[in-house]
């Protein structure tokens, strides 16, 4: 059997997104292409990689072991690049990183704008996940670093303190009702929400404590951002669960109540198997991020 560094990272691409075409997209391949590659491996393999499904593609048994190695060379040629960039003028290397949602709001506000700007040489691949999905993604080394809630499982991790996360409920100004200044999740689930989109992580997260309590939210409209989010509040169409940190940067527009559910108030840590490990460059982002 002979895989090629293009084959493994179409391969690794394709298992990752779960889609052939967004893997040959963003591989640089045609997707008749980036089909033949596939099918090649296969053929030399003598065994299926993918099985092929109404809405996309899943590793087989034998595409998880693939999938395995390809991780850890692609891994492998980072770490290299990573080393040779002092001796290489021009050379660029790029970081994957993982964060829920309150860890992107903070991100994206100072730090990483800060960061680019200092190390041109270095791009970011920035995905926010849950903290579950992040906790297993840096595990596997499909991220080079991940922020996450402690509550995810990052005991086989190595971790630095990022910061507290606590959430609250919002609500505009003059809303009537929700006095006081603490409430819990159980005395909303009557109440209508402005959520975060489809799919968000923490519109997931809220969604199963929900869910635990026996009850569901009920939510009159979804869009994307917090920011967004809070406008709406603001206006009167519901109320949200956010970060406080995003509560904050509307504080004049709206009213804040602590939740004081215990899942509400989350450590979140930076994590990475293990920091020593790191290509020069994620050090040099571990390094901003702690």
């Amino acid at each position: 059997m002979r895989f090629d560094l293009v084959d493994l990272r179409l391969f690794l691409l394709v298992a990752e997104r779960g889609s052939i075409t967004h893997g040959a997209e963003l591989a640089g391949l045609a997707l008749a292409s980036a089909s033949a590659r596939i099918k090649g491996m296969e053929e030399r393999l003598g065994a299926p990689l993918l099985e092929r499904r109404r809405r996309g593609v899943v590793p087989t048994a034998a595409g998880q072991a693939l999938l395995h190695h390809a991780r850890a060379v692609q891994n492998q040629i980072e770490a290299m690049t990573g080393d040779l960039a002092a001796y290489a003028t021009g050379l660029r290397a790029r970081v994957r990183l993982m964060a829920n949602t309150a860890a992107t709001a903070e991100l994206l506000r100072e730090i990483l704008p800060t960061f680019l700007v200092a190390h041109p040489g270095i791009d970011i691949e920035l995905d926010e996940r849950p903290s579950h999905e992040i906790a297993q993604a840096v595990a596997s080394g499909a991220a080079d670093l991940g922020i996450a809630a402690t509550w995810a499982g990052l005991a086989h991790l190595e971790q630095k303190p990022f910061f507290i996360d606590r959430l609250v409920v919002i609500a505009a100004r003059n809303r009537p009702g929700l006095e006081g200044r603490t409430v819990n999740l159980t005395e909303l689930l009557g109440e209508s929400f402005v959520g975060l989109s489809t799919g968000h992580a923490l519109q997931e997260h809220i969604a199963r404590q929900a869910a635990r309590l026996g009850g569901h939210l009920h939510v009159r409209i979804r869009v994307p951002g917090l920011d967004n989010v809070c406008r709406l509040v603001a206006q009167g169409a519901g109320i949200a669960i956010v970060p406080e940190s995003a509560a904050r940067r509307s504080a004049r527009s709206l009213r804040r109540l602590r939740l004081t559910d215990d899942w509400a108030t989350r450590q979140l840590n930076l994590c990475a198997r293990r920091f020593d490990d790191l290509t020069p460059q994620a050090k040099l982002l571990a390094a901003a991020l702690a």
